[in-house]
């Protein structure tokens, strides 16, 4: 040992400092040799188990992190780095108990192995997940964000090293400078995609433009990776990057096509409907052998998985692929990377040898890069300071590539573990804050301008935006039935949004897949059930579309938890200014008049629709409107609509939609309008004299405001309407909801449509005896009254509900403008599971 060197024992370690970053650990270990040739204790039965302790407790911590970090809405990602750190030599590994049992320094080496095994088939799922169809239509707000995420972050990443260089050159050593550049570039796209999932807004215009920024960033930062692991790993010589290079470039124009092949060849001959486990085996043995041939090249492992994953076509393949294995991987095979990052983490010393302002300065400053050009993009094309300010956040997501990019730089002695800790508080800090200041710039009240869309104040003859939602082609032709008697025409077009819903299983975040239909379909898989039952949707809708030229169809597949199902359908509406939210009864009836039993999840989605809608929505019972759809197209038969209107906003709303629907050739309507009679009018004066005494004087003021408004928009439609023939205006006295049902049976029972408002929040003494029992309080008291009647012909019952502003001052969600802020022009933003996303 020279002079130079110092050193000090830690239990059974011997500790030598060296110079240029290095250190050298001796210990004594004991092999027994039986024979002379071999060793009595296999030395895997003594690295096995320590690597089974350390992934128990890593994953144990872990999840007791994200049970704590939940509500704070931090992403799993950060839950683990915790635990990783947690576990490091400036937490816990202090103690000499986890110090030599947890984490010893003879485990390392197996530990690392694994390490690299779960990051690289991470990198395979990665490359598997991201599509880049994106960078062949991206707007101009999304080029400019990620060229820009790119040239500052490298300028920051080689100014803050230079910073730690000036200060001790041996201890930063030149090359840090690249990894420190590459990782501040970095955008994580599967755990932006995440994140936007998590946030609601994956199909907003801020998430699409996030998306595709991201990935051209993800590809540039590989790229310049290799070059930077193939020029130190040469030696600083340019012409050894260029071998890597040409490998990977004729391996995506030899074998995916290749690949391709198989797959149809595979699609053609095979007998079973899905892709089947021999093919998926086979897939993950190539990721094995892509990494093998990227390591003779001269890089890492992971960029000839990453390819491979590229490689793979969009199809059922890839699909079933990530349900198979992605849960694995991400929540095995890759802990050991965050207990590698935490030991190599030191937060007791993160200070030493430099000022707390410097340290503090360094970090802030490599948070800011991506989102101080995120602002500058903004500011130059006018978009809102809090949309920078999001986007900026959100580029800044990080994740497990971070970490791979860190710990490569730190395998090649580019960091120390002073300057290796900077950067990995740096990410975590970068990660903490995304979930709040995203939440409060695009979830906050006080941001969300309440806009008057309801059908209501809308003129009968404007364009309307209408989301119509189905769970499966049982919902399909009743549905589209109901949007062509919508009355749209080039003078008062209709875009309809419409969104298949399915659950999500198997994955971990929800998505939305846009379709297009000028994109050819992909022969090379064999169709699913459930994507030939998407096909069929999407086909129905484009068909519906291409007959009525006043309609504009956007066709989309919604994947979520039932559980948070209506959120992604709020958010979308909200996005894209819905007027109205069309939805299926969770029953339909059976051909003798009986109901069938329906997904009770449905119901849910429902309920949950009508307590949260940010804009007005329908719930279509279907009861033989489809025979309508049928019928019409070979005689004009005429569709009869009755509008059953009480009183109050919802009736109000359901008198607009149906309004509409009767400007549509073969509709007829009627409007009937109970209003009370002489006992009735009694019985409501009456009924005010029993609420409390502070109470009434509001109570009467509000019923009275509400009887104002109602007469006045029957007065208007009854003017407008007069010479109309194809409306008809009945006035039926009532003095109870019995009187209501009688001239239902006897008078207004052959129709083939009812629309009735919901009358949610709406207590009237004209159907009070109607609502003593209810079994489905989604379709309100008149609507549940329709399909309890036992009419000699079971008409569809349409039950409409108006978005009502939330109370204590607060205004109801909604956009504050109909202009793409970002500038995106129809661009396919994200795709998961390989499935193309359009924005609108």
């Amino acid at each position: 040992m020279s002079h130079s060197q110092e050193f000090y024992t830690k239990g059974k370690y011997k500790i030598i400092y060296g110079m240029r970053n290095e250190f050298t650990i001796c210990y004594n270990e004991t092999k027994p040799i039986v024979n002379n040739y071999w060793q009595s204790v296999n030395p895997m039965m003594k690295t096995l188990p320590i690597f089974l302790l350390q992934l128990s407790v890593v994953i144990a911590i872990g999840r007791v992190f994200m049970i704590v970090l939940r509500p704070l809405r931090q992403p799993r990602f950060l839950s683990q780095l915790l635990a990783g750190v947690l576990l490091g030599p400036g937490a816990l590994g202090i103690s000499g108990r986890v110090a030599n049992d947890l984490t010893p320094f003879e485990g390392s080496m197996f530990l690392e192995t694994m390490a690299n095994l779960g990051v690289t088939f991470y990198m395979f799922l990665v490359g598997l997940e991201m599509d880049l169809t994106p960078i062949q239509k991206m707007g101009k707000t999304a080029l400019s964000v990620a060229i820009s995420g790119m040239l500052l972050p490298l300028a920051a990443g080689v100014g803050l090293h230079s910073m730690a260089l000036q200060r001790q050159t041996v201890r930063a050593p030149e090359m840090g400078a690249y990894f420190w550049s590459i990782a501040l570039t970095l955008t994580s796209f599967p755990d932006l995609a995440r994140m936007l999932s998590d946030l609601k807004l994956m199909y907003t215009d801020l998430g699409k433009t996030a998306l595709t920024a991201a990935v051209v960033n993800d590809l540039s930062c590989w790229c310049l990776l290799v070059v930077a692991v193939s020029l130190i790993n040469g030696k600083k010589e340019l012409y050894v990057a260029i071998p890597v290079l040409v490998g990977m470039t004729i391996f995506w124009f030899s074998l995916r096509p290749l690949i391709r092949k198989i797959l149809r060849y595979i699609s053609a001959t095979s007998k079973e409907a899905t892709t089947s486990d021999k093919h998926i085996y086979f897939i993950l043995s190539l990721v094995f052998l892509s990494g093998f041939v990227t390591e003779l090249c001269g890089a890492h492992s992971i960029f000839g998985a990453f390819m491979f994953g590229l490689m793979i076509p969009a199809g059922e393949l890839g699909t079933t692929i990530m349900d198979k294995v992605e849960e694995f991987v991400v929540g095995i095979l890759l802990p050991p990377i965050f207990l590698i990052t935490g030991t190599r983490t030191n937060i007791q010393y993160i200070f030493a040898d430099y000022s707390v302002g410097l340290v503090i300065a360094v970090i802030l400053l490599a948070s800011s890069a991506k989102i101080i050009s995120a602002l500058l993009v903004c500011l130059y094309l006018k978009c809102p300071v809090r949309d920078g300010l999001a986007l900026g956040v959100l580029m800044n997501t990080k994740g497990v590539l971070a970490l791979i990019i860190l710990n490569e730089g730190r395998n090649m002695k580019g960091f120390d573990q002073q300057t290796f800790s900077w950067i990995v508080v740096a990410i975590a800090f970068m990660t903490a804050i995304i979930g709040p200041i995203v939440s409060y710039t695009h979830k906050s009240e006080r941001h969300l301008k309440y806009m008057d869309r309801h059908l209501e104040k809308c003129k009968t003859e404007a364009p309307i935006r209408i989301l119509a939602c189905v769970h499966s082609t049982r919902n399909l032709s009743a549905m589209i039935t109901l949007l062509e008697i919508s009355n749209a025409t080039r003078k008062s077009p209709i875009i309809v949004f419409a969104v298949h819903l399915v659950e999500l299983a198997g994955r971990a975040s929800a998505m939305l897949i846009f379709h297009d239909k000028d994109k050819t379909a992909d022969t090379g898989h064999t169709c699913s059930r459930e994507k030939a039952e998407a096909e069929q949707i999407v086909s129905a809708f484009e068909s519906f579309e291409d007959n009525n030229h006043g309609a504009t169809v956007k066709p989309l597949t919604a994947v979520s938890p039932y559980a948070t199902m209506h959120e992604d359908v709020n958010h979308f509406a909200l996005d894209k200014l819905a007027n109205i939210i069309l939805i299926p009864f969770h029953r339909r009836s059976d051909p003798v008049g009986g109901w069938t039993e329906e997904n009770v999840q449905h119901k849910l989605v429902n309920q949950n629709l009508l307590a949260t809608s940010p804009c007005s929505i329908g719930l279509l019972v279907d009861r033989g409107l489809t025979s309508f759809a049928e019928s019409q197209k070979g005689t004009q038969q005429e569709c009869r609509i009755a509008m059953l209107f009480v009183e109050g906003t919802d009736d109000r709303e359901a008198l607009a939609y149906a309004w509409r629907m009767a400007g549509t050739p073969s509709v007829t309507l009627s409007v009937i309008r109970f209003v009370p009679g002489k006992e009735g009018s009694e019985f409501m004066e009456n009924s005010g004299d029993n609420e409390e005494e502070p109470d009434i004087f509001t109570a009467m003021f509000e019923r009275e405001t509400q009887k104002q408004l109602d007469d006045d928009y029957i007065n208007q439609f009854r003017f407008k309407t007069m010479h109309d023939e194809s409306i008809a205006y009945v006035e039926i006295q009532v003095n109870s909801g019995d009187q209501i049902v009688s001239a239902i049976s006897s008078e207004f029972y052959d129709f083939d449509l009812y629309v009735v408002g919901r009358g949610h929040g709406c207590t009237s003494q004209l159907t009070a005896g109607l609502s003593t029992w209810s079994e489905f309080p989604e379709l309100g008291v008149m609507g549940e009254t329709l399909i309890s009647m036992n009419l000699e012909t079971p008409a569809s019952v349409l039950v409409v509900q108006q978005s009502h502003p939330v109370s204590s001052g607060s205004k109801k969600f909604t956009s504050n403008s109909t202009k793409d802020v970002f500038g995106n022009k129809g661009v396919p933003a994200f795709v998961n599971h390989r499935k193309s996303v359009d924005g609108f």
